[in-house]
């Protein structure tokens, strides 16, 4: 990787004692004192911190996290309502239906089915459950049934309601608000430099357009993407960044978990540790948000777990993913009561 240009680094001068500030210092002033915003170039040198000032990156970034947000994670639960079939070619999904992948198309769900889900998350402690289909977006047919679906959950469940139907007309976009979707997920995937070597079905600007017209009709928008497609550390610097101008109200992190039959099947994982760093540079670039530590976090973060929400993830996905299991809830609440980190339900 390229290394930061030294008329960057020759700005991180001196402290009040006459001491030089490192780049953790700088980031640390910026964000903590001043709070004001970090640069790409900061962001950047974040990225080639050796391995001994990791604890500092993860314990800087967990202080800004209780700056910004406060104390505790929330939890989201999701149900793939519709699975399968889709007709788009994102590299990395099972549920394309141009990849032989053993996943068997499901048609939409039974109300019952979805009722049950929601409340079983509702036990577990789950602020939010996000009704999913597999789709460029959604049918007229379908849509209706997610409309039902939705009114059903609000008046059954004190949840707090999300949809991520992929892409909406205004006209969809504005019923989804009336009948009471508080959160839309439409991730971006990953950055638009790199991605049409994830998807050539549809274009970066179209997934844009999707997360712009949730927040013209009022919906909070959830949009993240994933770690480890193949990306370059700049490029997942440059996603954060346009994160940041796209300013979403959560932001999922995901890691990849190639799925066999895939095109990425064969991509190996992020190690560990780069996963947390990248958890905390991300949190650093986008202090005040919600950061969603979701799917591929048990195969890529493993024993670390724990360090990627101290490293600044406060939400998580509690209970299955769409098409691959997820670690037990109960797993998951005990961590949290470990690091004594709350169950929040209002954000």
């Amino acid at each position: 990787m390229t290394a930061t240009p030294r008329s960057v680094k020759e700005k991180y001068s001196k402290n009040k004692r006459g001491e030089p500030i490192g780049i953790l210092g700088v980031v640390a002033e910026k964000l903590l004192e001043k709070e004001e915003p970090i640069g790409f170039d900061e962001a950047l040198e974040l990225t080639e911190i050796p391995k001994r000032d990791l604890p500092a990156l993860v314990s800087l970034a967990g202080k800004v996290t209780t700056k910004y947000n406060g104390e505790g994670v929330f939890l989201c639960s999701i149900i793939s309502a519709q699975t399968g079939n889709c007709p788009e070619d994102c590299s990395f999904c099972s549920q394309s239906s141009r990849y032989s992948t053993g996943v068997k198309p499901q048609s939409f769900l039974v109300s019952q089915k979805i009722l049950e889900a929601a409340r079983r998350a509702e036990r577990l402690g789950a602020g939010e459950f996000c009704i999913v289909i597999s789709a460029g977006g959604p049918s007229k047919r379908v849509f209706s049934r997610v409309l039902e679906a939705v009114d059903m959950l609000k008046e059954e469940t004190g949840l707090k309601i999300g949809c991520s139907l992929g892409k909406l007309t205004e006209e969809q976009a504005h019923a989804l608000k009336q009948h009471g979707v508080w959160r839309y997920n439409h991730n971006m995937e990953t950055a638009r430099s790199y991605f049409p070597n994830v998807c050539t079905t549809h274009k970066y600007d179209d997934r844009l357009r999707t997360a712009l017209l949730v927040k013209e009709a009022g919906m909070e928008l959830c949009s993240g993407g994933i770690i480890g497609m193949g990306e370059s550390v700049r490029q997942r610097v440059e996603f954060a960044f346009e994160l940041r101008d796209l300013d979403p109200n959560f932001v999922p992190i995901n890691f990849l978990n190639p799925r066999p039959g895939t095109p990425f099947s064969d991509i190996s994982i992020v190690a560990p540790l780069e996963a947390v760093r990248t958890i905390a540079i991300f949190r650093l670039i986008l202090p005040g948000k919600r950061i969603v530590a979701a799917g591929g976090r048990e195969e890529v973060l493993r024993d670390l777990q724990a360090m990627g929400l101290m490293a600044g993830a406060n939400a998580m996905i509690l209970g299955d993913y769409l098409t691959t299991p997820g670690r037990s809830p109960g797993e998951d609440l005990r961590m949290l009561d470990d690091l004594e980190m709350p169950v929040i339900k209002d954000v």
